[in-house]
């Protein structure tokens, strides 16, 4: 690629993982596309994005680290659950056509969005639920099929994490985002990035461009996320959903 095209890679990546980063979620709107758009077949974009996506979980836990108040028995369920389910994921979505699997991805994060729309105060105070061992039992087998999801369609499915742990543990909108940015962009995009490179292809020389804005984008986004709060996240939330809702559903 020339300077040009690794510059408008750059654009793309900083500003789709700035948006994803401060909402939890969604930097395959953009990112995904554009790379099958300038020539990329689907394993191979796919595969490329997941290893750019891993640097977004860096920026994250670089600005979040200053800060964090991450539960180490939320980390460990969401290692031992979802990372399995990613490797799964990445196994079969080379060996099988994702159309329908899209579309109704696609029409179940519209509506998450509407329900986010539809609770005012979803998300806006942190209140604890679900922590008995039944409760982590079943939250975890969500977080598996939602890994599962992450290794094999790209789009919003951090999203769907975020939302899970608002709605099943009682979590706000910025703690939950913490955990995604941290959980799922560094650790399940990164298992998802080796599993993609092994049994298919990474398009190597287009990477330098996606991981900087990766990075770049993981961090401000933190820092947008840390500084607006609960209300800005959730309305962000809601936008990156409904537009990935359209994206998936209409191609």
């Amino acid at each position: 690629m020339n300077l040009l095209e690794q510059f408008i890679l750059f654009l793309v990546s900083l500003v789709a993982n700035t948006f994803s980063a401060f909402s939890g979620g969604g930097a395959g709107l953009i990112q995904f596309p554009v790379l099958i758009f300038l020539g990329l077949t689907f394993g191979v974009a796919l595969a490329t994005h997941k290893v750019a996506s891993v640097a977004l979980g860096i920026g994250a836990v670089l600005r979040y680290f200053r800060t964090s108040r991450l539960e180490r028995q939320f980390v460990w369920l969401m290692l031992l659950a979802g990372v399995p389910g990613v490797v799964l994921g990445g196994s079969v979505i080379l060996l099988v056509p994702d159309r329908w699997a899209e579309i109704a991805l696609g029409l179940l994060t519209g509506g998450l969005g509407i329900y986010s729309m539809l609770k005012a105060q979803l998300g806006q105070s942190y209140e604890p639920i679900n922590r008995s061992s039944r409760g982590f039992y079943i939250g975890g087998l969500v977080l598996f099929f939602l890994g599962f999801l992450n290794g094999s369609l790209t789009s919003g499915t951090g999203l769907f994490v975020t939302i899970w742990l608002v709605l099943w543990f009682g979590m706000d909108y910025q703690r939950a985002v913490a955990y995604t940015l941290t959980m799922v962009g560094l650790f399940w995009n990164g298992s998802g990035a080796i599993t993609l490179g092994i049994l298919g292809d990474i398009r190597w020389d287009w990477l330098p461009a996606l991981l900087l804005g990766s990075l770049i984008g993981g961090y401000l986004g933190a820092h947008l996320a840390l500084k607006h709060g609960n209300r800005w996240i959730k309305r962000a939330f809601e936008v990156v959903t409904l537009l990935i809702s359209v994206k998936l559903i209409w191609g």
